[in-house]
């Protein structure tokens, strides 16, 4: 007799794995000051974070095809091993290179947890349930935020840091056994084609070159970010070749045929960078310009987290009655409204104005990344859902880091320039990275103070003025999806 998913205590299973993943971001962020001072690595901080997206977005593309091939059941369970793996290792690192080689590790893993969580709940949840299951998990990432700082802050004191990467290691265990005994996949056709190993290799050089040179941006123009982009040219052209030959491409070219597909997925990478910009200069705001302290400045971003699972929930009812087109219309306009608020406030704006902001903000998000999700696995076959959803998630990641760079190159050009305006009174670049931090602006000049806000406050302002530039955009792409409604294949 054949063993039927257990699809209760599988959505269990990938909610377990996408809030261990979605809280280790915050968690590794909250103990990184004592892990820099246990192994004295001010100089490499940056990459422990930015080795982990690298290795995630690389291999990302690689396990949609695979469990587009071979399944996803077996897929995850190799992904959320190399995760805890990494997890075990980086927790025994005794320096800063060897804790950045085994991040490498764990990232390659975390590649996989993501676009396959979503990739299986479209395979055993219909569309109209599909929207709401993926709001459930999406609140996974507001729990995170919640508490990963309470959590981290506890491990840290009370055990060491070494325990923030050990606490993944059961964690995974529980739910790659409760993945191989309740998830029952169908069997599949074998495919005898040739896996597209050269395809692979040079869309991953691609994206390897690709981030690396977002990463070297913010330090501004370099010969090393020029030779990265050429590389990352050529790769591409190579990739493009390699896959209008291959028997079974990694990714298939006829995928950017569609129009909706692309539409979709273009608006997600729009979104996504304007996520950034609200997520990470929000508590910046609050703490450099308002003087909150930073769990106050941790805070402000609740509400859109909150409010993003509640538009999950309503996602696919609107899907039912309307196209993605319309629905798409009028959650970027209520970004593009957000990002406009946030670009006109003043100085002195209370505290409670931005928890309400950010709840439309996180209404808007919501909608508009649930909808790309959906719609964009929707319309391709079912054989290529999987490289559909990591596409998805692709398009996101790189959508998130090109922004981060922009950001911060726009955000460190005019401190730059306030301070220069300003040094006849003072005023130096030291001073601006200690306002950002509550624990040093207490002890900048009292009469300073006013003129360091209004320099920061300037540098946020443009931030979001570039947010809106973004979502005016995205409702200019959407504007070229089909009027069609999503029907269930």
């Amino acid at each position: 007799m054949k063993k039927e998913t257990n699809v209760t205590l599988v959505t269990v299973a990938i909610f377990i794995a996408t809030f261990m993943s979605a809280i280790e971001g915050t968690i590794v962020s909250t103990a990184m000051p004592t892990i820099v001072g246990d192994l004295h690595g001010m100089n490499l901080m940056n990459w422990i974070f930015s080795i982990y997206l690298l290795t995630n977005a690389m291999l990302t593309p690689i396990y949609g095809k695979l469990a587009d091939r071979v399944g996803r059941k077996s897929v995850f369970i190799v992904g959320l091993l190399l995760f805890i793996i990494g997890s075990a290792l980086c927790g025994f690192a005794q320096n800063m290179m060897t804790l950045i080689i085994f991040r490498a590790l764990q990232g390659m893993g975390a590649g996989a947890i993501l676009p396959l969580s979503f990739t299986i709940i479209a395979d055993i949840y219909p569309i109209e349930k599909r929207a709401k299951i993926l709001g459930f998990n999406s609140s996974a990432w507001g729990i995170a935020s919640v508490v990963a700082p309470l959590l981290g802050g506890f491990i840290v004191e009370q055990l060491s840091w070494h325990w923030i990467f050990f606490i993944n290691v059961p964690i995974g265990l529980i739910t790659i056994w409760m993945i191989s005994h309740y998830l029952n996949e169908p069997k599949r056709e074998v495919i005898k084609a040739p896996i597209d190993y050269r395809g692979s290799l040079f869309l991953m050089l691609t994206l390897l070159c690709v981030m690396y040179g977002f990463q070297v941006l913010e330090h501004g123009f370099s010969l090393v970010l020029v030779l990265m982009f050429v590389i990352a040219i050529i790769c591409f052209l190579l990739f493009i070749k390699t896959e209008k030959t291959a028997t079974d491409p990694i990714i298939s070219l006829a995928l950017f045929k569609n129009q909706t597909f692309n539409v979709q997925n273009i608006v997600a990478a729009l979104v996504s960078g304007f996520l950034m910009g609200f997520e990470v200069y929000m508590p910046m705001w609050m703490q450099g310009i308002l003087g909150l302290p930073a769990s106050m400045g941790g805070f402000v971003v609740t509400p859109s987290s909150l409010m993003w699972v509640v538009a999950s929930f309503i996602t696919g009812g609107l899907l039912a009655k309307y196209t993605p087109r319309f629905i798409l219309f009028w959650s970027l306009a209520l970004l593009a409204c957000g990002s406009f608020v946030l670009a006109v406030l003043p100085e002195t704006t209370s505290f409670s104005t931005f928890l309400i902001v950010a709840a439309f903000l996180g209404l808007g998000f919501g909608v508009t990344i649930t909808t790309t999700t959906v719609v964009s696995q929707n319309s391709v076959s079912k054989d290529q859902i999987g490289v559909a959803t990591s596409f998805n998630t692709l398009c996101r990641t790189l959508g998130q880091t090109l922004m981060v760079s922009v950001y911060g190159i726009i955000l460190n050009l005019h401190l730059a320039s306030g301070v220069a305006k300003y040094k006849h009174s003072g005023i130096t670049s030291d001073m601006m990275n200690r306002l950002v931090n509550p624990q040093t602006a207490t002890s900048l000049p009292a009469k300073l103070l006013p003129t360091l806000r209004e320099i920061l406050y300037s540098g946020l302002h443009v931030i979001y003025m570039t947010s809106v530039i973004l979502m005016i955009l995205a409702i200019i792409v959407n504007l070229f999806g089909k009027r069609k409604k999503v029907v269930e294949r």
